[in-house]
């Protein structure tokens, strides 16, 4: 009992104190219930409904993660609702109460729910065309079962509207975070892998079990970087019709155009860090490796300055991007003469470049490659430092 407690305590502590996904969930919920409670209000105490579920359901249903996505699914289901309802009332009023009824309005429903234009809402077209139908049948006259089948409608309406309302009104979600943190999960998994490579480079130590260990976990990337796609579509995503966006505080939370090129970068530089494990993987193990000393030691040097680059990359902030970026450069600029003294060592040792057989001439390229993506990363960034939003 007591660990729940402190476990308790810790995840409101969490809420509290910073913002993430305690606060994003306690915000949600809070938002959720005053929609709910509005939207009864209205369709209960004001409308006298009968059925007065249909707003704070409604209500609850559209509240997304972002403004766009809530007026996005709102129209949807308001959509939905109506194509249920609509089919309900035209077979209602053609064929009557009848089974047959039922059946055509729910092969139709159901039909109509595989249109595309409705996304995930699809499914509320039969649902709401069940519900019309024991509404229908429950009515006594036509002019009941017209209003009530009206009723349905309009209080989607107002559910969906105050649903929209509150959720544009109140702390209207702004997910520019989102886009920092998919990047500083997959910078972190990248950091981790270069800064175990090379002190065992520096040791000549590369045995078969280390590199498939390597390239095991350069290849358990992929959710990372879904995940970070994510978490930039969802930042990017919540600027649209968010009031937000205007407040000075987040004035420069506009493009996300730099934290697209970092992650993309980061993206084709995991890659590239896979092709390289997978030559030192293949390295042959039965020949003389006196003569590899020291371009592996100039190799450890050129990597043990990425794990630098990387590491900043795991800490990137909007509000010190002031001060990163110029740093970013900096160590860029000296992983750039490790990568040259890779270049000239293998010039130097009379390495076997050509040779398809040996990983000099792969290791030499994804040097290259490595930095250029760097580079690119490190003036992408510079140049939107201090940059005014749209």
């Amino acid at each position: 009992m007591n660990k729940r407690f402190a476990h308790i305590s810790r995840w409101w502590r969490r809420a509290l104190g910073s913002e993430g996904h305690e606060r994003h969930t306690v915000l949600l919920i809070s938002k959720s219930t005053l929609a709910a409670t509005l939207a009864w209000v209205i369709s209960h105490h004001l409308l006298h409904a009968q059925s007065p579920a249909f707003a704070p359901f409604s209500a609850v249903l559209i509240m997304q993660v972002t403004v766009y996505q809530s007026l996005l699914q709102s129209t949807r289901y308001v959509a939905a609702v109506t194509a249920g309802v609509a089919v309900q009332a035209a077979l209602g009023f053609l064929i009557g109460p009848e089974l047959l009824t039922f059946a055509l309005m729910a092969l139709i429903a159901l039909t109509i729910g595989r249109w595309p234009a409705l996304g995930s809402q699809g499914s509320q077209v039969a649902t709401a065309a069940f519900f019309a139908f024991s509404t229908y049948i429950s009515a006594a006259t036509n002019h009941d079962k017209v209003t009530q089948l009206g009723q349905i409608i309009l209080l989607v309406l107002i559910g969906c509207g105050v649903g929209v309302l509150v959720n544009i009104t109140v702390v209207p979600p702004l997910r520019y975070r989102g886009a920092e943190h998919g990047i500083h999960a997959l910078a972190h998994a990248l950091c981790d892998l270069v800064s175990d490579m090379h002190p065992a480079l520096r040791r000549h130590d590369l045995d078969d079990e280390r590199t498939a260990h390597w390239r095991a976990r350069a290849g358990q990337t992929e959710g990372l970087i879904t995940q970070a796609r994510t978490g930039l579509r969802t930042a990017q995503e919540s600027l649209h019709y968010n009031p937000r966006r205007f407040f000075r505080r987040h004035r420069r939370s506009t493009g996300f155009e730099g934290y697209g090129a970092v992650l993309e970068a980061l993206e084709r530089t995991m890659h590239q860090v896979a092709s390289l494990v997978r030559a030192l993987d293949r390295w042959s193990r039965d020949e003389d490796h006196h003569r590899d000393g020291p371009f592996l030691e100039c190799y450890a040097d050129f990597l043990e300055c990425l794990s630098g680059l990387t590491e900043v990359f795991t800490e990137l902030d909007e509000d010190r991007l002031d001060a990163q970026a110029p740093r970013l450069c900096r160590l860029a600029d000296e992983a750039q003469g490790c990568r040259r003294r890779v270049a000239e060592q293998a010039m130097a040792d009379r390495l076997p470049l050509a040779d398809p057989a040996r990983p000099y001439g792969v290791l030499v390229i994804e040097a290259t490659r490595l930095m250029e993506e760097f580079q690119y990363t490190c003036d992408v960034l510079q140049h939107h430092v201090g940059r005014p939003g749209d």
